[in-house]
């Protein structure tokens, strides 16, 4: 039987393209956000035409994260279920720091530029890789899938989480994950079956 994956980047916040968060603390959705996330909520509700069943709803443990699965759960009758597999990156002591901080830095133009071989703040405190990322979210795919057979599942994480899910999937190498666009409150779907994993939507919008 074959398990759908509704894969969801948290809504907007305020500080999107100015501060590179990782896993900071204490950010939440903006008001912009926060009506992007009830706009997806209702799109995936079961009472909206192209809507449907969900079996649970996912979520990454960060704040933003968190809020955004909050109003699709609430739309389907479920609770929220933390799934830490679903993190945002741990950037290390990039995780904080203004985007212009980081401009010219050898490591972060590497990590842009190949990021299947660059990793944030390499040295004494290094975080974690797009691979080891990527390792961690495909088997908690199938983790899933054996679970959740037949299920719908709608998983709330972060970007690049879900851009190295789609990678996976497609057999991309993680160099080229700046080839598509994965945006505030976007959903990608993938099913998974014994025979693997198949993208079939990346990015779609709330609207």
């Amino acid at each position: 039987m074959e398990t759908i994956f509704i894969l969801v980047r948290h809504g907007s916040h305020d500080r999107l393209g100015t501060v590179l968060c990782g896993r900071m603390a204490g950010v939440t959705l903006s008001d912009q956000g926060r009506a992007e996330a009830e706009a997806l909520a209702d799109r995936l509700s079961p009472q909206h035409r192209s809507g449907q069943r969900l079996t649970a709803v996912l979520s990454s443990p960060l704040e933003r994260a968190v809020e955004t699965a909050a109003p699709i759960a609430e739309r389907q009758d479920l609770s929220p279920i933390i799934e830490p597999a679903l993190n945002e990156l741990d950037l290390g002591a990039w995780s904080g720091k203004r985007f212009e901080e980081l401009r010219g830095d050898p490591a972060w133009d590497l990590w842009n530029r190949a990021r299947g071989h660059g990793r944030p703040t390499p040295g004494e405190t290094p975080g974690e890789s797009m691979a080891e990322a990527q390792t961690r979210i495909a088997a908690l795919l199938d983790r899933l899938r054996r679970a959740h057979p037949g299920g719908t599942l709608a998983l709330v994480s972060h970007g690049d989480i879900i851009k190295a899910a789609l990678a996976h999937a497609m057999g991309l190498p993680l160099d080229f994950h700046g080839r598509f666009e994965i945006s505030p409150a976007s959903r990608s779907v993938l099913i998974a079956g014994d025979w693997g994993l198949k993208v079939h939507s990346i990015n779609e919008g709330a609207a």
